[in-house]
């Protein structure tokens, strides 16, 4: 229960800090002042505290006490950090920063998953697609397929440091899902990129695997930002008491 409430803690004053309840270079409230707001003892809110100095939202010090650090420091390769973002609201600019992280890790890795994947990874990639074939077939949405889809490619590269990457991609669009609201992981659109990716796995073609995976990402941006227009803007999370966590 203990680590629960952490957890809950944690998501909460990040996700406030991320969307500026909490002033940029500021000392954020003494700790009883938190600590009754948040409606959790010190204990919990001082490992909360820890856990946000480690993802670079926080800083703590003698004298000066606990301050909100800039987004330059913020750890953006931590899932909690990107999905925190998500949920609070993103721009065009930051939805295309991150499509542009994918195609400077996805494509190459694709390279190398050509070269490297075992023919029980695409076995087990086979199958996962034909679960997203069934759920567009059914106008369903089968989210958690895309993203076994996708930890497989990056682990199919046969890196240890790239496969570590899959906890952030699964971040990235387990939020952008959620960030759009109500609306299928993959579409009869993109299927066929999916495909396409696939197959040039499948014939072991490493050229023809990056370049499917890029077009399938410019695809993916092109998807979210016509659908990104449509949507109107979340508003950022209230600061709650106790109900809150």
């Amino acid at each position: 229960m203990s680590k629960n409430l952490h957890s809950k803690t944690l998501h909460h004053l990040g996700e406030a800090i991320v969307a500026g309840h909490y002033p940029r270079n500021k000392a954020v409230p003494p700790e009883p002042v938190l600590c009754a707001s948040l409606g959790v003892s010190r204990t919990v809110l001082r490992e909360t505290v820890k856990s946000l100095v480690a993802k670079g939202l926080l800083s703590t010090g003698p004298k000066v006490g606990t301050r909100v650090l800039s987004e330059d420091h913020w750890n953006w390769l931590d899932p909690d950090v990107l999905a925190w973002q998500f949920r609070v609201g993103f721009s065009r600019e930051f939805l295309h920063s991150v499509c542009e992280l994918r195609r400077v890790v996805e494509p190459q890795c694709l390279r190398l998953a050509a070269e490297r994947a075992t023919e029980q990874q695409l076995l087990e990639l086979q199958a996962t697609f034909q679960r997203m074939q069934l759920a567009v077939a059914a106008g369903l949405d089968d989210l958690s397929a895309d993203l076994h889809f996708h930890r497989l490619l990056l682990e199919a590269g046969g890196n240890r440091l790239l496969g570590h990457m899959s906890r952030l991609l699964q971040a990235l669009l387990r939020a952008c899902s959620e960030r759009l609201g109500r609306r299928p992981a993959v579409t009869d659109v993109q299927l066929p990129w999916h495909s396409a990716v696939l197959a040039a796995l499948v014939a072991r073609d490493p050229q023809q695997a990056q370049q499917a995976m890029g077009a399938l990402i410019d695809a993916l941006e092109a998807d979210m930002l016509e659908y990104f227009k449509s949507r109107p803007p979340h508003s950022a999370p209230a600061i709650a008491g106790a109900a809150a966590v």
